[in-house]
């Protein structure tokens, strides 16, 4: 009986026996796999999920025609051609969407215009600016420079609307290609504002289209009447130049936007 089990033929595949297949059958212990997940994990971590791609002001005007918010990690150029054209009032309105989303804001101020008493004594939303005052275009500059590749402000706004143009026109291109450079590290919105457009390297302009007169300010809900245009867009969403209008809260009146 036995020399009849030896004279089997063992038609099992090759480097295979009996006793490893049942080894093999068996199941694993779970502890075994759970160590097998964490190594795996370790070695071989999941792509983080994509950060969002736009700074997300939620004011619906605004918004909507910029294709959701201000882009991260590239500059957008805010021209106010004319006088009282409301630029002022758009930075007091963002800096309550910084204090209602719980970040900070900096604003590099080219002039030294920006009037935080507007907001009355005590007002939350200047707990949520660092206010760079400067006098020259140079220093602005400059400053931009440091704040861009410090990385920890969600938006940057750099006001030259009130600087001299000849200052502006000394500012060579490779200025704004450098500082785009540095937003393109981090996921900053870099917002310029100017009287004209200057900033060859702007992936979005957006043109203010208003002269209100100082009695406009003195109106309820003011702002509402804000209009602009976008003249280029270099997102990868495109969005189509659009004239809008807006509908949210008015904004009091500043000491720059008497005469911006």
């Amino acid at each position: 009986m036995a020399a009849a089990e030896s004279d089997k033929i063992d038609d099992s595949p090759p480097g295979s026996s009996p006793s490893r297949d049942a080894h093999l059958s068996r199941p694993a212990p779970t502890g075994l796999i759970v160590d097998l997940r964490n190594l795996l994990a370790e070695r071989f971590p999941r792509a983080p999920s994509p950060a969002a791609t736009v700074l997300t002001t939620k004011l619906p005007f605004l918004d909507h025609a910029i294709g959701g918010g201000f882009p991260k990690s590239a500059i957008t150029e805010l021209i106010s051609p004319q006088s009282s054209a409301g630029s002022a009032s758009l930075i007091h309105a963002l800096l309550q969407c910084a204090q209602r989303d719980r970040y900070f804001l900096a604003l590099i101020d080219g002039r030294d215009s920006f009037d935080p008493f507007a907001f009355g004594p005590g007002n939350a939303s200047l707990r949520h600016l660092l206010w760079v005052r400067c006098i020259k275009t140079f220093e602005a500059i400059k400053a931009a420079d440091l704040l861009l590749r410090d990385g920890n402000f969600p938006l940057v706004i750099v006001d030259l609307v009130l600087n001299a143009p000849e200052e502006l026109r000394k500012i060579p291109q490779t200025s704004w290609y450098r500082l785009q450079r540095l937003v393109e590290a981090a996921s900053t919105a870099c917002l310029i504002m100017s009287r004209q457009s200057m900033v060859s390297s702007a992936q979005l302009k957006i043109v203010l289209e208003n002269s209100w007169a100082l009695s406009t300010f003195d109106e309820p809900n003011a702002i509402s009447r804000v209009r602009f245009r976008v003249r280029r867009s270099h997102l990868r969403s495109e969005v189509p130049p659009s004239v809008a209008g807006a509908t949210y809260g008015a904004v009091s009146r500043t000491r720059r936007s008497e005469v911006s």
